[in-house]
C-alpha cells in the first residue's frame, strides 16, 4: 500500500478545504482512501471551520472503489465485514461512513466535481449538501456493474434528492448520466465551468454568515428530513430560542444595519 496521502485538509479563512491525492488512480477508494475520508471529516467536525469544500486532484472527482486495493476482502464473509456497525456512534460500517460522515460535519460541505464521479465517488459526493459540477462531468451509481447494489449511504441519500422512477433508472442501469441531466434530475445542485472555483466562492460568501445559524440550519435540516412534523416544528422553535439574541445574532443585526461586513469572534 502506498504511503501517499490519500487526503489533504488545509484551512484557510475559514474554509476547509478537503483533497482527494489518488489523481494516478482517479481517486479510486481503496482501505487507505476510506480511512482518511472518514478521518478528514472527524477532523473538520472537530474545527474551527465555517464550510468544507471537498474536491478530487488530477482528472476526476473520484472513479468509485478500487476494485484491486479491496482484494483483502476476497475469500471473506461479506457479513462479518457489511454488518457490524463500527461508525457514526453505531449506525455505518466503515464503507457507509464515507459519506454520511459528512451528513454529520456540522457545517455545509460543497463538492466540487469535475470529470468522473462514479459509484463511491458519486455517494461520497451525496454526502456533502450542496453538489456543483463542471458541464462536462459524468456521475453514475455504478454498483449495478459489478452486480451489486449502492451500499455507502446511497439508499438515505438518493431518495432525499431524485424522484423514485430516477433513482431507480440510476440504479438498475449504472449508466452514466451528464452532469445536466444529473443538474435536471436534482443529482447536482448547479453547474460552473470551474467548479472548485464556484465552491470556494460559495463558501466564501458563507464565512460572512452567522457561524451558529449555520450550524443550527443544518441541524434543522437534517430533522426535518427524517422526523415528522410535530417533531419539526418543536425543534424549529428550540433552535430559534437558541439563536434569538445571542452575540453572532446581534453582530449579523449590527452589521446590516451599519451596511458592513459582520466580524465573528
Amino acid at each position: 500500500m502506498s504511503d501517499t496521502p490519500r487526503v489533504t485538509v488545509s484551512c484557510d479563512n475559514h474554509i476547509a478545504h478537503v483533497r482527494l491525492t489518488r489523481p494516478d488512480k482517479m481517486n479510486a477508494v481503496d482501505q487507505a482512501m476510506i480511512d482518511a475520508v472518514i478521518a478528514a471529516g472527524l477532523e473538520v467536525a472537530a474545527s474551527d471551520a465555517r464550510v468544507c469544500v471537498i474536491s478530487g486532484e488530477g482528472k476526476g472527482f473520484c472513479a468509485g472503489i478500487d476494485i484491486g486495493g479491496l482484494s483483502t476482502m476476497l475469500g471473506q464473509d461479506p457479513n462479518d465485514l457489511l454488518m457490524p456497525r463500527t461508525h457514526g456512534e453505531g449506525t455505518t460500517n466503515q464503507w457507509q461512513e464515507v459519506a454520511m460522515v459528512w451528513t454529520r460535519v456540522p457545517v455545509p460541505v460543497i463538492a466540487a466535481i469535475h470529470g468522473v464521479c462514479y459509484g463511491a465517488g458519486l455517494q461520497l459526493a451525496l454526502g456533502a449538501d450542496i453538489r456543483i459540477a463542471a458541464p462536462d462531468a459524468k456521475l453514475a451509481v455504478m454498483e449495478m456493474k459489478w452486480g451489486i447494489v449502492p451500499d455507502m449511504g446511497g439508499m438515505v441519500l438518493l431518495p432525499r434528492l431524485v424522484r423514485s422512477d430516477v433513482l431507480r433508472k440510476l440504479t438498475y442501469t449504472g449508466t452514466p448520466i451528464s452532469a445536466a441531466q444529473a443538474e435536471a434530475w436534482g443529482l447536482v445542485t448547479e453547474c460552473a465551468d470551474d467548479p472548485l472555483v464556484a465552491a470556494m466562492e460559495l463558501a466564501e460568501s458563507l464565512t460572512l454568515k452567522s457561524p451558529s445559524a449555520l450550524r443550527a440550519t443544518k441541524a434543522l435540516i437534517g430533522v426535518a428530513e427524517t422526523e415528522g412534523a410535530p417533531a419539526v416544528l418543536l425543534e424549529e422553535s428550540r433552535a430559534q430560542a437558541d439563536l434569538m439574541g445571542k452575540p453572532h445574532q446581534m453582530e449579523v443585526v449590527a452589521a446590516t444595519l451599519q451596511k458592513r461586513a459582520p466580524k465573528f469572534n
